[in-house]
């Protein structure tokens, strides 16, 4: 399969020759949302518009290295997986991230994108898999959630609201009716990891009969001790 990547991949790369800033490509196990456990190409780019107050990937901020598209496919072939998640920072930021993510799908990758919520997704390349990641109160920008995104959800797609804290949960319950989010795709509550003890947040879940999937940043639980490249 892997010669067959690379094949598209010499036939795709000679038509462009945009930069990404990067702040690192990886191979690990998927950590969240429904793939969790399924190894993944993870390319994290630099720079993100966001401020979290809990942010665990502060490092993607500011700094990176300049990579070319070609760079950055040759890159992900090398690692050998099938599987490819786009993710910061925030991709959507950097215009370049739009035709990364099309180069990826048309060399066969199950292509993922990671998004903070804030940036319209409507030009991303349909065949990707958007995973919003729409703000709660604690993050102190829940203001910059663009709630248009919701419109262009497929069911492939994918919700996500971390949950610091009970007013939290109670934001994104309200998102999930005012908005019919389970209409629309699965949704996602992930607690911060040794903020908000995940047995908590599933009391409440299933108090409330809600029919969201729990997910645990199950890199951290594996790699407690790496704060990136995991």
């Amino acid at each position: 399969r892997i010669s067959h990547f690379s094949f598209r991949f010499a036939t795709i790369v000679s038509v462009s020759t945009d930069r990404l800033n990067i702040s690192e490509i990886f191979l690990s196990l998927q950590g969240e949302a429904s793939r969790a456990g399924q190894p993944c190409v993870m390319v994290r780019l630099a720079g993100c518009n966001l401020r979290c107050a809990w942010c665990d990937s502060e490092y993607a901020w500011t700094g990176g290295e300049s990579m070319s598209l070609e760079e950055i496919l040759a890159k992900v072939v090398e690692l050998g997986c099938s599987r490819v998640e786009v993710t910061g920072g925030e991709p959507l930021t950097q215009p370049a991230s739009l035709e990364l993510l099309r180069q990826l799908c048309e060399a066969g990758y199950e292509t993922l994108l990671e998004t903070n919520g804030s940036v319209d997704i409507s030009l991303v390349d349909p065949r990707v898999v958007r995973i919003v990641d729409f703000k709660c109160p604690s993050s102190g920008q829940d203001d910059q959630n663009l709630w248009a995104n919701v419109d262009g959800l497929r069911r492939e797609d994918e919700i996500k609201f971390v949950i610091a804290d009970r007013t939290d949960y109670e934001y994104a319950v309200s998102a999930i009716r005012r908005f019919d989010l389970l209409n629309k795709c699965p949704v996602l509550f992930s607690p911060i990891f040794g903020r908000l003890h995940p047995s908590e947040l599933a009391g409440w879940i299933l108090e409330d009969k809600l029919d969201v999937r729990l997910s645990l940043q199950l890199h951290k639980i594996i790699w407690p001790e790496c704060e990136r490249g995991v």
